[in-house]
């Protein structure tokens, strides 16, 4: 009798601990979303901005020391300078191409807009040469009449493209956002950098969480510096002397070599045929047309000098990684979400292989051990 009200005492402190636990569970795990609830209209901002901080934090340091030690006015000055000379000029490409758009759009609508005929090279193109040819010509002929065929398709094409365009915007004003609060952050650097690690020491243990927190470290500069700050720095390089140049839609061609340049891809390939264009369309005269084509030439191949410069010992991320995490960034959130896919799938990337490499019972592995 007395062994049953012994294990029937047992079984309902047993029972109590469970529900007890699975209260503070549920409360805390309501708390959890209730928090992402409210700052993920804000997500990628705060992530690119944390990104920017990590990645400026020694530039912003320098800075610091040149002014006496005074974090905010180092923080300001350097938010300052980045809007100067990054967000504006990615302000004005994106604008050219929301103008280019527009101005094709405003032709089209009002029958004044001009397609050459196509050269009869084009019908030779294997497989689909022919009704390549066919479509072109009937474009260069009959505008009207083509866009009536095709009204359907082309409305949701453009409904696509005014999608990516307010998606850029929107994008635009995270990126001002995010380099003021990288800012705040960068202010505050050294409180958040003894956070970041006790976060991580808290996840893991003690030796893992320094290494975890060099590890991400690592990857986000080398990532943001040596792939996006290269591939940014040459299309926007390239961008500015089209502008001045007279090319038109400019702003596609900023976000393809953009792309092009986080992909690895030589970005001549976009600025060959920009000077082609400015060679047949452009009314510079013979004179600038050459200084346009030898600044486009020098853009293009930019890279070759940008990379040893901004590298430093490379990125432990293969390519591919960091492309698909660009284009699936920008797939799912606009041209900052290029940005922050790129660095977040090749931090994922780099912990993963950490994580194998390092084996069941292996030692921690740094992050200059994952290659």
């Amino acid at each position: 009798m007395e062994n049953n009200e012994l294990s029937t005492v047992v079984e309902k402190r047993l029972v109590a601990r469970f529900l007890d636990m699975f209260i503070k569970l549920g409360l805390i795990l309501g708390l959890a979303s209730f928090c992402f609830t409210i700052v993920s209209p804000f997500m990628n901002m705060l992530l690119w901005a944390l990104i920017l901080a990590v990645t400026l934090y020694p530039l912003h340091q320098r800075f610091a020391s040149r002014m006496g030690g005074k974090q905010g006015r180092a923080a300001t000055a350097l938010v300052l300078l980045g809007v100067l000379l990054i967000v504006a000029p990615t302000v004005a490409m994106v604008s050219s191409l929301g103008d280019s758009v527009s101005n094709v759009v405003d032709k089209a609508s009002s029958d004044s807009l001009v397609i050459p005929a196509p050269s009869a090279d084009v019908a030779s193109i294997p497989v689909v040469g022919s009704k390549v040819h066919a479509l072109w010509t009937k474009a260069s002929t009959d505008l009207p009449g083509l866009i009536n065929t095709y009204r359907p398709q082309l409305g949701d094409i453009a409904k696509q493209v005014v999608g990516v365009l307010a998606s850029m915007g929107g994008g635009l004003i995270g990126f001002v956002f995010s380099f003021i609060v990288a800012g705040i952050m960068m202010a505050w650097g050294a409180a958040g950098a003894r956070s970041s690690e006790r976060i991580a020491v808290r996840i893991t243990d003690e030796r893992r969480g320094v290494a975890l927190t060099k590890l991400c470290t690592s990857t986000i500069r080398a990532v943001a510096m040596g792939v996006i700050g290269v591939a940014f720095i040459q299309a926007l390089l390239a961008g500015v002397v089209m502008a001045l140049a007279g090319i038109p839609a400019v702003g596609i061609f900023f976000i393809l070599a953009l792309i092009l340049g986080i992909a690895q891809v030589p970005v001549i390939l976009i600025t060959a045929p920009a000077i082609a264009i400015m060679w047949m369309t452009g009314d510079n005269g013979t004179v600038l047309n050459i200084v346009y084509s030898i600044l486009l030439v020098i853009a293009g191949m930019a890279d070759n000098v940008l990379k040893p410069l901004l590298l430093g010992r490379g990125v432990d991320a293969p390519m591919p990684v960091v492309l698909i995490g660009a284009l699936g960034g920008m797939a799912a959130s606009g041209i900052l979400g290029m940005f922050i896919g790129a660095t977040l799938l090749s931090i994922g990337y780099r912990i993963f292989m950490a994580w194998v490499h390092q084996g069941p019972n292996g030692p921690v592995v740094s992050g200059t051990d994952v290659q």
